[in-house]
């Protein structure tokens, strides 16, 4: 395993050092341009922020492709398979479609059929779903017309479900950087422990994707200096939706060996290894849920299935007494949890401690749940390397840093008078600088009585 995990990781290392370059420049080209859209109702960040990350993100992807190109032990993916073209067409194709939205606001129609067209483009150059494999039945052979269905509505489906747990600082990349980890480790073990070369540029797809949501993770993580967008939202589901694509369909179940008998009991048997390859939805299963769940909701109020609505599962878990980081990291929580439990049960479908690790771990899950309100505490001597929501508190309700620094600054700051009575409310005058660097908090323009106060004590 030595020589081609090392290539993998150069691979992921450079996307996503790439992609973080790249992020900071994009995040000025955004302000510059206008390309951050109003507070709308459903948002839950407080102050208008620049879209576009996708356009780093994207660059991330030419450069990990590039550089895969030139490995020696990953090159003969690009000599032997049409699908790294196939994947780069339909994701610049997705990625212009989702810049024109993040700047424009285009239709829902028009995203939807540029989706499709971007799948069709995949499915012409060879990235389609040749063949399934049914359990009890065996392999089933797909005509031409139902492979591009099947991959046209894959993709559609895993690109909307992206898009819409993009919700949260951090969610969608954070989630499918773990839904990649999982389905690395299981394309991985399809080509280099049985040898299947069909499941080499899945492989591929899913590091060069680690690699991106990584290199972006820094810059969106809470309070989040910069959005992916549709540019970036839909260009990770579509990469997510080719590696599944590419391994799905074209793995024999005889190449594997594993059991004898006819292909029929074969494929039976081997249920569990095609468990995170029928579908991506055991990989993506929260995005998915919250996919169904939103159609659900808006057609029973009769609205679109496409117009927008705070009734996602992360807003929910915002009103039920979260914090925007918790209700991040309960979401990554439950991704890992059914992704790496989906590729464990696939290796070891026989041993007891996989389901008993899955329920203990649901367990936990369902816990943190029920405790919205509940905040860990960090020990003294770690207070200087965690955020000051984490740090002890004393009894005048400050933590012990904040206390000292309290200490220093003038008793009518603190108290918020002065001799001429109490001060007036500070106004706060938006900016095009400051926390997210859009129309951030800016200078504070003080009151002429707070001026007059001044100078007299001068």
């Amino acid at each position: 395993m030595g020589q081609p995990v090392r290539d993998y990781l150069l691979t992921l290392c450079v996307t996503a050092a790439v992609t973080y370059l790249l992020t900071g420049p994009v995040r000025k080209f955004a302000i510059a341009v206008g390309a951050m859209p109003a507070i709308r109702a459903r948002d839950v960040h407080r102050e208008p922020t620049p879209r576009l990350g996708g356009i780093a993100m994207f660059g991330g992807l030419c450069a990990g492709l590039i550089v895969a190109a030139h490995l020696y032990n990953l090159d003969s993916v690009f000599h032997l398979s049409s699908e790294p073209r196939a994947l780069l067409s339909g994701a610049a194709l997705i990625w212009l479609i989702g810049v024109l939205d993040d700047k424009f606001e285009i239709d829902a129609l028009i995203k939807l059929g540029g989706q499709m067209i971007a799948a069709a483009v995949m499915v012409i150059q060879g990235l389609t779903i040749l063949w399934l494999p049914i359990p009890g039945i065996g392999t089933v052979a797909l005509t031409q017309w139902q492979g591009t269905l099947l991959t046209v509505a894959l993709v559609v489906v895993t690109i909307n479900a992206v898009n819409f747990v993009d919700g949260l600082d951090g969610l969608a990349a954070g989630m499918v950087c773990i839904a990649s980890a999982a389905f690395f480790l299981y394309t991985y073990r399809l080509w280099y422990g049985h040898m299947i070369e069909a499941a080499a540029p899945a492989t591929l797809f899913t590091a060069i994707l680690m690699g991106m949501c990584l290199g972006f993770l820094p810059h969106n993580m809470h309070p989040a200096r910069i959005f992916m967008g549709d540019s970036g939202s839909m260009l990770i589901g579509l990469v997510l939706a080719a590696g599944a694509i590419s391994v799905t369909g074209q793995v024999d179940p005889d190449a594997m060996k594993l059991f004898a008998g006819s292909e029929r009991e074969a494929t039976h048997a081997m249920l569990p290894v095609f468990i995170p390859l029928l579908l991506p939805l055991t990989i993506i299963a929260i995005p998915a849920a919250d996919l169904v769940l939103a159609i659900v909701r808006r057609t029973w109020k009769g609205q679109s299935p496409f117009a927008a609505d705070r009734g996602h599962l992360h807003h929910r878990l915002l009103e039920i007494g979260h914090s925007h980081s918790r209700a991040v990291l309960i979401m990554y929580f439950w991704s890992a949890l059914i992704a790496f439990g989906a590729v464990g049960y696939s290796v070891h479908s026989t041993s007891l401690w996989i389901a008993l690790v899955i329920v203990g771990l649901s367990a936990v899950g369902l816990v943190l749940l029920l405790m919205p309100r509940f905040t860990p505490r960090a020990p003294r001597w770690a207070e200087r390397f965690v955020p000051p929501r984490y740090r002890r508190w004393d009894q005048r309700g400050k933590s012990s840093e904040a206390a000292h620094d309290a200490q220093q600054e003038p008793r009518e700051r603190q108290m918020g008078q002065d001799e001429h009575g109490p001060r007036e409310p500070e106004r706060v005058v938006v900016g095009v600088s400051g926390v997210n660097g859009a129309t951030a908090i800016g200078p504070r323009s003080r009151s002429s009585k707070s001026r007059k106060a001044d100078s007299a004590r001068r």
